[in-house]
């Protein structure tokens, strides 16, 4: 990546965490910090180990792509620079983990969640990659990550169901939230089936606003497009294992991430279960996630966790302790992708 492109990523994303920071209490987070003691620490080091697992699924889904894109026949030219030939430079997995880390900073840092993090990673990934197998991988990792959210709500819905009593005010949210989440995962097995680059811009032709920029984008990338979308249903459709693999492992962290409430709950609530820490962290991503055009979700997630954690029968001094936490480990987190932005070595 230029150097110019990776100094603006770092001061946007930067100048967004400054803003965020001024947000916050600092004598109640001290305050928090302190009581939580070494749960607070635990938190932290089981984030560094979620960031493998999701470093994990873009690495299966790289080295998919280069064993099962097709080879290219031989015309006699050269390949362009840019067509997504084979990796020239050999992928190394702690620095794909530290490109992993600074994107999920980017999304938490920028308006849009996914405006600042994925184009981060097509860039770094390009010159190792190609523009299209780069694109591709990044795609497809950003559908693996939102296609585990929607398995994960299904579940939350059917634990819930299992664990609690359900009324009419909750099976109406319950079934509300099934329709939604099996609509999403109808979308994406689509998508991953058919590629859903082109499917994407095709919708942005009829939005007022964009439909020209759209119209034009298609006409003149309209190979490299078709290009993408052969590399992203060949996951699904040629490499089923690798697809179930990813998909897999992003859900598996999505329940693991869990342990994030449960380790903050116990210094309040001794008595607290994990399938409860479940649901919280459920109905919380799901609100905060329909609140995604807000820098870190601002608000959205306090408000989520505070509704479910009163509506499992928690006080909302406890609900306020979890979300201040919480905020404050993915602001430190934020900080430490952006600073491994400028830890970038230098190539030949």
């Amino acid at each position: 990546m230029k150097k110019k492109h990776q100094n603006i990523f770092f001061f946007v994303g930067i100048v967004m965490l400054a803003l965020m920071v001024t947000q916050l209490d600092l004598n109640e987070t001290w305050q928090g910090v302190s009581r939580a003691g070494y749960w607070f620490a635990a938190v932290l080091v089981l984030w560094a180990l979620l960031y493998i697992m999701n470093t994990a699924a873009i690495w299966i889904i790289i080295h998919s792509q280069q064993s099962g894109a097709p080879a290219p026949q031989d015309s006699g030219t050269p390949a362009p620079k840019d067509s997504g030939a084979p990796v020239q430079q050999p992928l190394s997995f702690l620095w794909l983990y530290k490109i992993t880390v600074s994107g999920f900073a980017l999304n938490y840092a920028t308006p849009g969640g996914l405006l600042g993090g994925e184009p981060y990673k097509i860039m770094s990934l390009a010159p190792k990659i190609g523009t299209e197998r780069a694109t591709a991988a990044v795609i497809l990792h950003t559908m693996t990550h939102i296609f585990s959210h929607f398995w994960f709500w299904l579940l939350s819905c059917l634990l819930f169901v299992m664990v609690r009593t359900v009324n009419f005010y909750t099976a109406t949210i319950l079934l509300s939230t099934t329709v939604f989440c099996l609509a999403g995962i109808w979308f994406f097995l689509k998508g991953y089936k058919g590629g859903i680059a082109v499917q994407l811009l095709r919708v942005l032709r009829h939005i007022p606003g964009v439909r020209n920029w759209a119209t034009r984008f298609i006409h003149q990338h309209e190979e490299q497009l078709h290009a993408i979308d052969q590399q992203i249903s060949a996951l699904h459709n040629q490499n089923p294992r690798t697809f179930a693999s990813a998909v897999m492992l992003e859900l598996v962290c999505r329940i693991i991430s869990a342990l994030e409430i449960f380790f903050i709950l116990l210094v309040v609530l001794p008595s607290a279960n994990y399938a409860d820490c479940i649901l919280i962290l459920a109905f919380t991503s799901l609100f905060a996630n329909m609140l995604f055009f807000i820098p870190l979700q601002l608000g959205g997630r306090e408000g989520g966790f505070m509704m479910s954690i009163i509506g499992l029968g928690m006080t909302a001094s406890e609900g306020i302790f979890v979300a201040l936490l919480v905020r404050l480990r993915e602001l430190i987190w934020t900080g430490i992708g952006l600073l491994l932005i400028k830890f970038e070595r230098k190539s030949k």
